[in-house]
């Protein structure tokens, strides 16, 4: 009995041993960097989002701040590796574009969020601004290192990476723009402070 060509039967024995061997490329140290990169920051960021969302729902907005602040910082920090990644060609990233990003992120976790904790925890913005920044991060770094990993990525996840921006951008960068205009009137308080005491 003849077999159809789309059969999902294995072929008789004959016709095996004319198909060559499927050959195993082991991965390089640099795919394997970049998958252990990518698995740790997605990994970090888990931790943060779900540290946001519990903190959240057990003690409020205010509390988050002080609940995840250092911990989001030093995993914001490690993003710095993604300069050095861009600039030795580990990455097909440009150089300026990731400086930029990297550095955005570094104003407000160390300039805004750690000089002035008083301000950031009374706004809700904070805590927006992390559950944004850490589900896009999730999906980023999962979905490299899937790919990387198994050489394809899953249908959801490719949709969800590509299309959850449409939310996530916008609350991400109104988030921050509430945090850097607090920021500037705090300064601007200072600053008045400052200026009545050295007139008296």
């Amino acid at each position: 009995m003849d077999r159809p060509n789309d059969s999902q039967l294995p072929p008789p024995p004959e016709e095996q041993n004319d198909q060559q061997p499927i050959q195993v490329v082991p991965p390089t140290y640099r795919t394997l960097y970049l998958i252990l990169y990518n698995f740790v920051s997605a990994s970090l960021w888990s931790v943060i989002l779900g540290r946001v969302l519990l903190i959240t729902t057990l003690f409020g907005y205010s509390s988050v701040h002080f609940g995840v602040a250092d911990f989001t910082r030093w995993t914001q920090t490690l993003a710095a590796l993604e300069i050095l990644h861009a600039a030795v060609g580990l990455v097909r990233a440009p150089i300026m574009t990731t400086v930029m990003q990297v550095a955005s992120r570094f104003l407000l976790v160390w300039l805004i969020a750690y000089c002035f904790p008083a301000t950031v925890s009374r706004s809700p913005a904070y805590t927006s601004m992390l559950l944004a920044w850490s589900v896009t991060e999730v999906v980023r770094y999962s979905y490299f290192a899937v790919n990387l990993a198994y050489g394809g990525v899953p249908f959801w996840l490719t949709w969800v990476r590509y299309n959850a921006f449409f939310v996530l951008y916008p609350l991400g960068i109104g988030s921050a723009y509430v945090l850097f205009t607090h920021m500037m009137a705090q300064r601007k308080k200072v600053m008045r402070s400052l200026r009545e005491k050295k007139d008296v």
